[in-house]
């Protein structure tokens, strides 16, 4: 059986481990415990295991565990009865119950607080749950798998998870290597999502020189392909010509790999006419754009550059460019830079 990754990129040998395991375990029912770094793109590998079980056809339900407040994460997971609780005006399945048949996703488990993990334990061991304010059990025919950052052993040895909900995850651990040691996949991710993003902002295709693949190489990624894409759609958007040069990159990767990047004077700039030049027609049919897109194109520069010198601080890029927060937010989101 060939397995279908869709979404995943990647060969290199590290990744092609996980592959392995994956065609092993995924046509089984076996409850599946992923770990790794934050942004090495659990959730991908998670659902490429559901597309390749016997319940492709079934659910795919996501939850994320960390991000719901601890109050309310029982009732998300559990579904609940009508006047269970304030603002509970009529009952509700939660995620098991619509992932019956299926897979539910339990991501970032080990945010879990300790009473919920009991009630997890159960529907493992169980396959029964029982929604907030209910007084009847559903059984409920799902595959569980979860993912955490966490090193879940040190976790339970602190107290803070449960040893025999560790044990009955633990069943098939997968490990997704951070992106450092996954070799050339960075330089087949760079290339995908420069050209991803590159088709999404109607700019011409930007290419990698020798001297800047070496670099992204080097570099050791602390926020894995998550910090990559990043990367590449900050590049296509404030790159001036058709190739990444090392001037191109973010000061924290020479940092990194140990370099010093180039001083202003080492920087070769094209001569400018002295004071402000106003763009050209020539510079929009230089840039195959029509007038719409191409001041769409210099509106987004500008505010990737506000947010850049702003460092990611919102209220001050805004106060750069002189528009409110509100609108400034509006037009990051209209352009996926949040």
């Amino acid at each position: 059986m060939s397995l279908n990754l869709d979404g995943i990129i990647g060969n290199s040998p590290a990744l092609a481990k996980v592959f392995k395991v994956l065609k092993k375990v995924a046509p089984t029912d076996s409850t599946v415990l992923v770990t790794g770094e934050s942004g090495t793109g659990k959730e991908l590998l998670v659902r490429a295991l559901h597309r390749n079980s016997g319940r492709r056809d079934m659910p795919f339900v996501p939850i994320n565990c960390g991000a719901i407040p601890r109050e309310l994460l029982e009732s998300e997971l559990f579904g609940h009865e009508k006047g269970a609780f304030t603002h509970a005006i009529r009952s509700r399945p939660g995620r098991f119950e619509l992932a019956d048949g299926g897979t539910i996703f339990l991501d970032e488990i080990g945010d879990m607080d300790l009473s919920l993990q009991v009630k997890i334990l159960r529907a493992l061991q169980e396959k029964e749950i029982e929604r907030v304010g209910g007084t009847s059990i559903k059984k409920v025919d799902v595959r569980v798998v979860a993912a955490t950052n966490r090193d879940l052993e040190s976790e339970v040895a602190s107290g803070r998870f449960r040893e025999d909900l560790f044990y009955r995850l633990n069943v098939i651990p997968l490990n997704l290597p951070p992106l450092r040691e996954r070799g050339m996949d960075i330089l087949l991710l760079a290339e995908h999502f420069l050209g991803r993003h590159c088709g999404s902002k109607a700019r011409k295709p930007l290419s990698l020189s020798e001297k800047a693949r070496q670099m992204l190489l080097t570099y050791s990624w602390p926020g894995n392909v998550r910090e990559l894409e990043n990367f590449m759609e900050r590049l296509t958007i404030l790159c001036d010509g058709c190739e990444v040069k090392p001037e191109d990159l973010p000061e924290k990767i020479f940092t990194d790999i140990g370099e010093s990047p180039l001083r202003e004077e080492e920087k070769i700039e094209p001569v400018r006419p002295v004071g402000f030049a106003w763009p050209s027609l020539k510079d929009m049919r230089d840039k195959d754009l029509k007038l719409k897109d191409f001041l769409e194109a210099i509106e987004g520069r500008l505010l990737a550059e506000a947010l850049e010198q702003a460092d990611g601080v919102k209220n001050k890029a805004a106060e750069l460019v002189g528009i409110k927060r509100t609108t400034l937010i509006e037009k990051l989101k209209k352009r996926d830079l949040l």
